[in-house]
Formats: structure tokens, C-alpha cells, sequence
């Protein structure tokens, strides 16, 4: 098992140098792609969300803003836990930040990322659990479901293994978050027991 676990790591570490190095959308994006990686091959949750944050982008450390800190609440997890590369596995579907729209608003992660470097690292790291982030990383994952189904789905799976998703914790996202009072009086306590088991 150890041995195994060796194996992967190297595997992973390959893996992430490619990522690290990776500038395909760099015409696209208009700016330098600064694509992060976090996590060991002996994560056992895995958290895919959207895209990293321009303030990710700037620290390279993900989830290191205000959406950060109300997931650590909702997870009922402290910051050690949570950047514990042997407890969580953080990913994207993106693994660089995209830029902004004319509009102001984060660009769509552009799904050529998912395809090239999510499968790789979703077959290396042995994750018992994964945990899906917003309503866009869901549609990559479950195509034809609907997003709040799949928010209050106890039972779903992921490639065999047990997944949650949850709405992304922006400041941003509080109409889906006021007009479902029930995700954090029903939800997210059974979501705070489910981690507390993988948290050891």
C-alpha cells in the first residue's frame, strides 16, 4: 500500500509540473496564466469548484478569500484542515483564473482545462469523497440534472465514490442562497457530519 502510494505520488508530481507549466490559454485570457495546484495522492477529499479567484491568482493559494472562509464554515474545518494537502484535494475545472467579461463578471473556466488535466488527476488521487462546488462545476459532472436536486441528493456518486455538491460560497451567490433557507438549517449539518468522517 505504501508503495502504492509512492507510485501515485511521483505520478502526481509529474502531473502537476505539466499543469504548472501549462500556457495554453494565455491568447485567450489576455494576461500570464498562473495555474495552481494543491493536494497529495493520499487526499482523501477531493474538491472540484468553477475557476481560482483573481485573488487566488494573485496568492496561488486556492480558496484564499471570502468564499475560502465561509466553505471552512460550512465544512465546520479550521484553515489547517482545510490546506492539509493529505485531507483535501483542491482542484478546478479551470486550473487558471479566466479574467472578467465586459461585464464584470468571472469568465466561464474554459472546459479544454477539465478535459486535459482534471481526468488525469481524478485517476491518480485515491479520494474516498468529492465534493463539487457551484453550479457550473456540477453541469460538467451531471450533465442533465438539476443543480438544487443534486444539492440535496444524499445519495450520489461520483466514479464510485460518494459526492457532494454544494452552491459556491461567493458573497455573490446569496439569491440562490436566500431563496433555499433549507440548505444550511437541513443541509449542511448532515454535510459537517459526512466530512467529520473523512477529517481524521
Amino acid at each position: 500500500m505504501a508503495k502504492d502510494y509512492q507510485n501515485r505520488q511521483r505520478d502526481l508530481e509529474q502531473l502537476h509540473k505539466q499543469i504548472l507549466a501549462c500556457r495554453l490559454c494565455r491568447e485567450n485570457f489576455g494576461f500570464e496564466p498562473r495555474p495552481f495546484v494543491w493536494g497529495r495522492a493520499e487526499a482523501r477529499i477531493m474538491q472540484i469548484s468553477q475557476a481560482p479567484s483573481l485573488r487566488v491568482h494573485k496568492s496561488g493559494k486556492p480558496f484564499d478569500d471570502q468564499s475560502g472562509q465561509r466553505l471552512r464554515q460550512w465544512y465546520g474545518v479550521d484553515a489547517g484542515t482545510f490546506y492539509d494537502k493529505r485531507v483535501f484535494y483542491i482542484t478546478s475545472i479551470a486550473h487558471c483564473y479566466p479574467g472578467k467579461t465586459g461585464k464584470g463578471t468571472d469568465r466561464r473556466p474554459p472546459l479544454r482545462c477539465a478535459r486535459l488535466w482534471l481526468d488525469r488527476e481524478m485517476q491518480t488521487v485515491q479520494n474516498e469523497i468529492f465534493i463539487i462546488i457551484g453550479s457550473v462545476a456540477a453541469k460538467y459532472f451531471f450533465p442533465e440534472s438539476v443543480f438544487t436536486d443534486l444539492v440535496f441528493d444524499q445519495d450520489l456518486m461520483l466514479r464510485d465514490n460518494p459526492a457532494i455538491v454544494l452552491p459556491h460560497p461567493s458573497p455573490t451567490n446569496w439569491r440562490w442562497l436566500k431563496a433555499h433557507p433549507e440548505f444550511e438549517a437541513e443541509r449542511l449539518p448532515q454535510v459537517r457530519e459526512i466530512i467529520a468522517r473523512f477529517v481524521r
